[in-house]
C-alpha cells in the first residue's frame, strides 16, 4: 500500500491507481482515435515516472508494473463514441477533486503535475509533421486537465 493513500477508502485508492490511464485514454481518444503511438507514450510515461526522485516514485512503480495491460483493458470496457468515452472520463477524473485534499499536500502537487505531463506528451506524441510535437484541436481542449483543480492553489 501507497503510504499516501492511508486515509482513502477502497473505491478512492482505485481511481488514484487509474486516473492516469483515464487521462491516457482521455486525451489519446479525444480526436476519436487512439492510436499506437499515443499508447506506446503513456508507457514510457509511467516507467520514466518510476525513476524520478519524487513523492510519486513509489505510486509509479506499483501502478507501471503491468501498466499496458491496465490501460488495454481500461480502454475495452468504455464505450467507442468519443463523446461518450470523454463524457465518462471527465466524470471520474473530477471524482479527484474530493479526493486530492486528503493526501499530503506535496505528493498531491506531484500527482497533480505528473497527470499533467502524462496529458503534455501524450498529446504530442501524434500529429503534425511525422508525427512530433503537434497538439490536435481536440487534444487541446482536455490536455491542461481544468477538471481536476489544482492542489497546489
Amino acid at each position: 500500500m501507497i503510504q499516501p493513500f492511508d486515509n482513502l477508502d477502497d473505491r478512492e485508492i482505485e481511481l488514484m491507481f487509474k486516473a492516469p490511464i483515464l487521462v491516457c485514454i482521455l486525451i489519446a481518444g479525444a480526436d476519436g482515435t487512439i492510436d499506437k503511438s499515443e499508447i506506446n507514450e503513456a508507457i514510457i510515461m509511467a516507467r520514466k515516472e518510476t525513476k524520478s526522485k519524487s513523492a510519486v516514485t513509489q505510486y509509479y512503480q506499483e501502478l507501471s508494473q503491468d501498466f499496458e495491460d491496465k490501460l488495454k483493458i481500461l480502454i475495452q470496457s468504455y464505450p467507442f463514441q468519443a463523446a461518450q468515452r470523454t463524457e465518462m472520463i471527465l466524470t471520474e477524473l473530477t471524482a479527484l477533486n474530493s479526493i486530492l485534499p486528503k493526501l499530503d499536500q506535496s505528493f498531491a502537487r506531484q500527482f497533480y503535475d505528473s497527470l499533467r505531463k502524462i496529458a503534455e506528451r501524450i498529446a504530442s506524441s501524434s500529429g503534425g509533421l511525422l508525427g512530433m510535437n503537434s497538439v490536435g484541436s481536440e487534444e487541446a481542449k482536455y490536455i491542461q486537465l481544468s477538471m481536476i483543480r489544482n492542489p497546489g492553489s
